[in-house]
């Protein structure tokens, strides 16, 4: 009967979700936070660069997804959608729950900046590279070398 009421709720509103409630939810949980498609294309590309690291360092705030210690630099890899990138189509807010959609990107974005703020106060760099970047990997690669080849200021 539940299952009924899902079906129910989700054809309230004037635009409509393709999926009922409870199949959406199953996605939305499928969607992980480490070792994503994007995340490991950049970790192949910067170790065929002949660059090493670590990953999600827990005594970072944000827990990096690529830490370089050595030359105190971190890379943030961020899915467009989930990071609200403004050059990006996919940065955009969904048509349905706008205002639950708003406030939850909202506080993802404010926390990526508080991260990258505490981050730059102990004395390291960061980089964001954007899920939308990865379609061209030549220039990805070359801004990933010149980010990692500058000496970082302490």
């Amino acid at each position: 009967m539940a299952h009924r009421r899902d079906i129910q709720l989700a054809l309230i509103g004037c635009r409509m979700d393709k999926l009922t409630p409870r199949r959406r939810s199953d996605n939305m949980r499928q969607i992980r936070s480490k070792d994503t498609s994007p995340e490991l294309a950049v970790r192949r590309l910067i170790f065929a660069m002949g660059f090493r690291y670590r990953l999600h360092s827990k005594d970072l705030p944000g827990k990096p997804d690529l830490v370089f210690r050595g030359k105190r630099k971190v890379i943030f890899v961020h899915g467009c959608f989930w990071h609200c990138h403004q050059a990006c189509r996919e940065g955009r807010i969904p048509a349905t729950r706008q205002d639950y959609w708003r406030d939850k990107l909202a506080k993802n974005t404010a926390r990526d900046s508080e991260h990258q703020r505490k981050l730059v106060g102990m004395g390291w760099s960061c980089l964001i590279v954007w899920e939308c970047e990865l379609r061209d990997m030549q220039k990805l690669a070359s801004i990933i070398s010149a980010y990692l080849s500058t000496s970082s200021a302490r």
